[in-house]
């Protein structure tokens, strides 16, 4: 639990992003970090961007690399600490969870406009 305090903690700082990041290599994406017992951690919902390969995501200064389908109820790893995190599109549903639901997922709020807007197409 302490560690899921901490990427809390970490995350709502704001980190600047390199220049050569565009919007149109942007989408908002759900977030979830797998480190304690890989079940439920703490989830955000924010815009992650794109590498020119698209193989490398990036999140407030954070940069995360698919598994390619070989993690335990994960699919990306952070390069800078080796921890565990399911990233994946928002669901209109809002059950990103991987047991469903939506419980202490927070919204960035330089995208929660965008999100509202996209979740009230339902």
């Amino acid at each position: 639990m302490e560690q899921e305090e901490n990427w809390n903690e970490r995350l709502n700082r704001e980190m600047p992003l390199p220049k050569e990041f565009k919007l149109a290599r942007s989408r908002i994406m759900y977030i979830e970090f797998k480190g304690d017992d890989g079940l439920e951690g703490a989830a955000r919902i924010g815009r992650l961007y794109l590498s020119k390969s698209g193989k490398t995501l990036y999140y407030k200064g954070w940069r995360f690399q698919s598994l390619k389908g070989l993690g335990f109820k994960s699919n990306y790893i952070k390069l800078e600490s080796g921890d565990y995190f399911w990233i994946s599109g928002p669901r209109k549903d809002q059950n990103d969870r991987l047991y469903g639901g939506n419980k202490d997922v927070v919204v960035d709020e330089d995208v929660r406009a965008e999100y509202e807007k996209m979740i009230a197409k339902v």
